[in-house]
């Protein structure tokens, strides 16, 4: 989509678009409820958890033996079990009061062991630091470091969702590892250079919300560096973001709301890689999807294509730095770069009690489809349950049923072999917010 078209759909949604204030996570995230003036409030959550898995070794290729990097407990990758804290995040938010109570801030760090701390070798990282400015009908404008418009799992709030880990195309696809090269270098690791993206990125966003009879419809528009969290830009190339979403409102407020809720989004930008594969690659992403809620019963359902920049494992399925048996290469993290990938997931809970609640999710990823003998297709269904304490305390259960396959190979060939060893995963974890 061209700068002019962008530049006519931010400027029609403006037009229409009102300055009431919904409960949805545009809103949620980046706004104050324009009825207080709260100038700070000091919140966050831990999640202490426990994964398991049987430890499953890889059965054949130039690693045989060794452990196989999915059957490991991220993101130490050591232990085929072990317990972790999570998450565990800190932040405050609140208005400009009494200098500008139409300017709103949001500021969040997390202190836990995951994707965000890990690769970037700290014991605290900034996730969220932004601005909204509220003054102008129609289009709010957030400047700063904050979640990306987007896909329902990767937008929403981490400690409403109601599963332990994300689905395998979430995972692959969306929820970005940065790294130098693409992996084709055998001497090199190719580790991450920082934090995963977390799903936020540095940038401005244009957004609002506005109301049609029972329905509430939300737009944003954002540009961004294209670079995840706690990095500075590599090139001057900018990644846009575009979001809509309709929402029939049945009743109720908050991130657990009960409405009908359907929504689409793009994301497009730029890699510059500098080391192995050395160059600039397109990366697209796009999603379409359904939530709802209602009383006892909830549901989601979304489909997410990605073209460039693809997630495409280790060697082998080893643990990224690990050698070989015969000591000539080094596992490394691999990207394809001008390769394709879909996927989809569908959601179901239903709440059997007043506090506990039965949930079912099936998930589907279809990885590098334009190589034959590179496509690699993943399936996993998790049955969970949570027990919710009171409203701000909760315990979840899952079990993954997790299967993968390389449908270009023969079912005895090395590819397959390393397929079928991907060990079930057993995942307990604890919220408590305050």
């Amino acid at each position: 989509m061209s700068i002019t078209k962008k530049a006519i759909l931010l400027t029609s949604l403006a037009f229409f678009s009102s300055h009431a204030h919904a409960s949805n996570w545009l809103m949620l995230q980046g706004t104050e409820p324009a009825n207080t003036s709260v100038r700070a409030k000091v919140w966050g959550f831990v999640q202490p958890e426990y994964q398991s898995m049987s430890g499953t070794e890889l059965p054949a290729g130039g690693f045989s033996g060794q452990p196989m990097s999915p059957n490991l407990v991220k993101p130490d990758n050591k232990s085929k079990s072990a317990f972790n804290i999570r998450r565990a995040r800190v932040g405050v938010r609140g208005t400009g009061f009494p200098l500008d109570s139409d300017v709103n801030y949001f500021f969040l760090a997390e202190f836990g062991n995951n994707g965000i701390t890990a690769p970037a070798d700290v014991g605290v990282l900034v996730s969220d630091a932004s601005i909204t400015f509220n003054q102008l009908p129609g289009a709010r404008l957030r400047v700063g470091q904050f979640k990306t418009p987007g896909s329902e799992e990767g937008l929403q709030a981490i400690h409403v969702f109601n599963y332990v880990n994300f689905t395998s195309v979430t995972d692959q696809i969306l929820l970005e590892r940065f790294t130098d090269g693409d992996g084709t270098d055998t001497q090199s690791a190719n580790a991450p250079n920082g934090s995963v993206s977390a799903f936020r990125d540095i940038g401005l966003q244009v957004f609002d919300t506005f109301k049609v009879d029972d329905w509430e419809h939300s737009y944003a528009v954002m540009f961004g560096n294209g670079n995840g969290i706690g990095r500075s830009d590599n090139d001057d190339n900018k990644e846009t973001y575009i979001y809509w979403s309709s929402e029939l409102v049945y009743g109720g407020k908050g991130g657990r709301r009960d409405g009908l809720k359907l929504f689409a989004w793009n994301q497009s930008g730029k890699r510059t890689l500098t080391e192995a594969g050395a160059g600039e690659y397109d990366r697209d992403r796009n999603g379409l999807g359904m939530t709802f809620r209602k009383g006892k019963y909830r549901a989601a359902a979304e489909y997410i294509t990605a073209d460039g920049m693809i997630f495409n494992g280790s060697d082998g399925g080893a643990v990224p730095s690990s050698r070989n048996n015969a000591d000539t290469a080094t596992a490394s993290i691999n990207v394809l770069t001008d390769d394709k990938a879909d996927g989809y997931y569908v959601d179901f809970g239903y709440k059997v009690l007043p506090n506990l609640e039965l949930d079912f999710r099936y998930d589907v990823l279809n990885r590098a489809t334009e190589t034959v003998n590179g496509e690699r297709q993943f399936d996993t269904l998790t049955l969970g349950a949570q027990y919710f304490f009171n409203k701000k305390s909760r315990m979840t259960f899952n079990y993954e049923f997790r299967n993968q396959e390389a449908p270009g190979f023969a079912d005895t060939a090395t590819p397959n072999l390393i397929a079928d060893a991907l060990d079930d995963r057993l995942s307990l974890q604890w919220l408590v917010i305050f």
